[in-house]
């Protein structure tokens, strides 16, 4: 049987965490690996942030566990388990939870962003050791999906891209009505929204984690971009009309929260996916990405647009520079596992 058959859904990331997940940086899967240092810190500055509202499990390569254990401190558990890469959003297992308080994960295919960054036959292996672990059970899904590409209302709603979800790198062949099947059958979902685009200079092909994502029920927040100079002026825009004409699985129209993009920047001839939307829900807050610098006030605007709509939740800024150099942030390098727990609906959150 399929999760959605046995009422389990995908709950959406405001509600109760038991934990949060993330994998300690590997360099020989790195971009830049010079930057390792630096990488590692920012990995580990997210860990502890991320620590103050709820526990952190860290998964770690053996052979870097010490000094994962001296950046990250007593205060993140430290676990080992072989990986390829850093991306736990990614190639990790999506949590499920029913009504009836049980919890169980999805392993999707992981197929390394459509083959970029080979080899992942450790990280396409590490939800299955990890479910195992936790004594979780587990539902083998049969399409290659990373976690950025999708964001879930909890309400029956799913935002995505074409870009990503149809790329035939991930899923030769397949039919938007295919996938969407899919989704319906393994994250309980009833609606998707499809946009077309993500933003420039995303490696993963668009994932929605950069540009959208709900922050509520009915409620989405969007960085947009307002120089026609951008290559990201015609995708914003275009993704605000897609916005503006959806409505979500309880046939609400959504109400759009607009967000300045950072101002580009460049690394080594490549243009970095600075995104405010590549933020953490935890317990009790919001781990808030800023960049600094030329960005140093649309990153005020963006925390006290965060501060205005999750007023009950402390709102604690990290550099984002170090992560978004090798090509994401902390929702990237984060997973969630929910609470479940009898009676469990979507709004409940901490």
């Amino acid at each position: 049987m399929y999760p959605a058959e046995q009422k389990f859904k995908m709950p959406p990331e405001w509600a109760v965490h038991v934990r949060t997940f993330i994998e300690w940086p590997v360099k020989s899967s790195m971009c830049r690996p010079e930057n390792y240092a630096e990488v590692c810190r920012g990995y580990a500055d997210a860990a502890r942030a991320i620590a103050g509202f709820e526990p952190v499990t860290m998964l770690v390569n053996p052979e870097d566990m010490n000094q994962a254990s001296k950046l990250c401190g007593p205060e993140v558990e430290l676990v080992e388990m072989l990986h390829n890469d850093s991306w736990f959003r990614d190639n990790g297992p999506t949590f499920v939870i029913n009504d009836s308080g049980q919890i169980a994960g999805i392993n999707w295919k992981f197929n390394a962003w459509g083959g970029r960054y080979l080899p992942c036959d450790l990280d396409d292996s590490v939800p299955l050791k990890l479910l195992e672990r936790e004594q979780i059970p587990i539902f083998n899904a049969p399409i290659v999906l990373e976690g950025g590409s999708i964001h879930v209302d909890g309400e029956g709603s799913l935002l995505t891209t074409q870009e990503c979800l149809l790329n035939p790198n991930r899923n030769k062949g397949m039919t938007k009505k295919e996938i969407t099947a899919v989704l319906k059958q393994y994250l309980g979902i009833e609606t998707v929204i499809w946009l077309n685009k993500g933003l420039a200079g995303d490696e993963t092909d668009g994932h929605i984690d950069n540009a959208v994502c709900f922050v509520r029920p009915g409620v989405v927040l969007m960085q947009v971009c307002n120089d026609p100079n951008d290559s990201n002026y015609a995708t914003t825009r275009e993704n605000l009309g897609v916005l503006q004409k959806s409505a979500d699985a309880r046939g609400r129209s959504l109400e759009i929260i607009q967000i300045p993009q950072p101002v580009p920047e460049y690394y080594m001839d490549k243009r970095l996916t600075l995104s405010y939307i590549n933020f953490y829900f935890v317990n009790g807050g919001i781990i808030l990405p800023v960049f600094g610098g030329k960005s140093a006030e649309t990153d005020k605007i963006a925390e006290q647009i965060f501060r205005d709509i999750f007023p009950e939740r402390k709102v604690i800024t990290i550099d984002g520079i170090p992560l978004v150099k090798e090509g994401g942030n902390v929702h990237c390098i984060t997973q969630q596992m929910p609470l479940a727990r009898p009676g469990w609906a979507s709004h409940q959150s901490y």
